[in-house]
């Protein structure tokens, strides 16, 4: 079994993280969702320099499932452009990398 990905992704409100994250976990995209509130980010877009509040996601799921959350992120984010960054987890808890991966696999087909 590989070990897991840290995913991170960031979204305009609470609300829509929520959405997003539970659409995730319910169709076994992801294992776990965190939401942490109060991130200000600056940053490029469209020519301009942009500041915003934001939420980030912090999304727990293994590498056979990424290619599936990314398209699924993309179909139901508000952003033109979402960021959506996957991270390798090199070391943990063996355990907790087990229930990931249980908490991942699909009872059926999945559509994105």
């Amino acid at each position: 079994m590989e070990n897991p990905l840290l995913v991170f992704v960031t979204v305009p409100s609470q609300k829509e993280g929520e959405r997003i994250g539970k659409k995730l976990v319910e169709q076994k995209l992801a294992a776990c969702v965190n939401i942490i509130p109060h991130l200000y980010s600056i940053f490029s877009w469209q020519g301009k320099i942009t500041e915003v509040d934001e939420i980030l996601l912090l999304i727990k799921t293994m590498p056979d499932r990424f290619e599936t959350l990314k398209q699924k992120i993309k179909k139901i984010h508000s952003y033109d452009v979402p960021e959506i960054i996957a991270l390798p987890v090199v070391a943990g808890d063996r355990n907790y990398f087990e229930w990931v991966y249980e908490s991942t696999r699909p009872n059926e087909p999945l559509t994105v």
